[in-house]
C-alpha cells in the first residue's frame, strides 16, 4: 500500500518535470520523437476506431497527445505534450495539455487523446494566447466506441471531437475536471 501511495505522490513531481522541459517549435525543427509517437498514436486510433479516419477527412486539423499522464488522490493532475497536424499531415505546432480534477478519485493512468478540430474558430481558439479550455469555448464532444459506430460524416456538427484511447493503469472515481491546451511558446 505504501508503495502505491509513493507512486501516486511521485506522479505530480513527474508532471512538473515534464512541464519544465524544453519546448520544441516547428521553426527549430520540432521534436521528432514526439511527432513519431503522435503519428503512431493516431494510427492506433484509426486501427481501433475506423470512423475516426472519416472524421479526419473533414477536420481542419488534428491535435494528438500520445501520452497523457493522470494521477490523483482526491485532487488529481494530468499533463502531456502533443502535436497539431494539418489535413495533409504536416506539423503545424506543438501543444501542452494540463488538467486538474477534484473529487472521489484515486490511482494513476496514462492514455492517448486525439482532438479533431472541425472549424476555423476551434483552431483560432487553440492557437490564441489563452489556448483552449475544455468545458469553455468551442463545443467539444467526447466520442466513445458506441457513439463512433453510429456517427456519420453528415451528422458532424460540433467544433471539436475528442477521442481518448490506449488507457493503461487504474484510475477510479468521480469528480470535476478541466483541461487547458496551450502552445509550447504560450506558457
Amino acid at each position: 500500500m505504501i508503495k502505491y501511495l509513493r507512486f501516486i505522490l511521485a506522479i505530480p513531481l513527474l508532471l512538473v518535470a515534464v512541464a519544465c522541459s524544453t519546448n520544441p517549435t516547428v521553426a527549430n525543427g520540432g521534436d521528432p520523437e514526439l511527432e513519431a509517437a503522435a503519428r503512431q498514436a493516431l494510427q492506433q486510433l484509426f486501427d481501433s476506431t475506423p470512423k475516426a479516419k472519416d472524421i479526419q477527412y473533414q477536420a481542419k486539423a488534428v491535435v494528438v497527445f500520445p501520452s497523457v499522464v493522470k494521477a490523483g488522490l482526491l485532487v488529481g493532475a494530468e499533463g502531456g505534450k502533443g502535436v497539431m497536424f494539418a489535413p495533409n499531415g504536416k506539423v503545424i505546432g506543438y501543444y501542452r495539455i494540463r488538467g486538474v480534477s477534484y473529487g472521489l478519485q484515486a490511482g494513476a493512468q496514462s492514455y492517448s487523446q486525439a482532438m479533431f478540430l472541425m472549424t476555423d474558430s476551434a483552431i483560432q481558439q487553440l492557437t490564441s494566447n489563452t489556448g483552449l479550455s475544455v468545458g469553455m469555448g468551442p463545443s467539444v464532444v467526447l466520442v466513445d466506441k458506441g457513439m463512433a459506430r453510429s456517427m456519420t460524416t453528415t451528422t458532424l456538427q460540433s467544433d471539436v471531437y475528442a477521442f481518448i484511447f490506449g488507457q493503461e493503469g487504474l484510475m477510479a472515481g468521480l469528480g470535476l475536471q478541466g483541461q487547458r491546451i496551450v502552445k509550447f511558446d504560450d506558457q
